[in-house]
């Protein structure tokens, strides 16, 4: 039910690519995909946990990229020019 309430205060979900320095080998990048619902434009949850990544995990950021989408939008109603006959 928290979810479905953020989702009516305009949360959206939030897909983020994030792309980091294997620690052992830090020539080598390794990709993480993130996904939760989140605040655009500021993504307060996606920066908490990208502030989380930078202070406990060893492996160093070198991109992010963001995707977000209304999971909660108007219906759509289309009217078709069909005419059925029933028996």
């Amino acid at each position: 039910m928290r979810d479905f309430q953020r989702q009516l205060n305009d949360y959206r979900l939030t897909t983020a690519e994030i792309t980091y320095h294997l620690p052992d080998h830090p020539r080598l990048l390794q990709i993480y995909l993130w996904q939760a619902l989140d605040l655009p434009p500021r993504y307060p949850e996606l920066s908490r946990f990208l502030a989380f990544w930078e202070k406990n995990l060893d492996g160093r950021l070198h991109s992010v990229r963001v995707a977000s989408a209304a999971v909660l939008h108007p219906g759509r109603l289309r009217h078709l020019p069909v005419s059925t006959a029933l028996h």
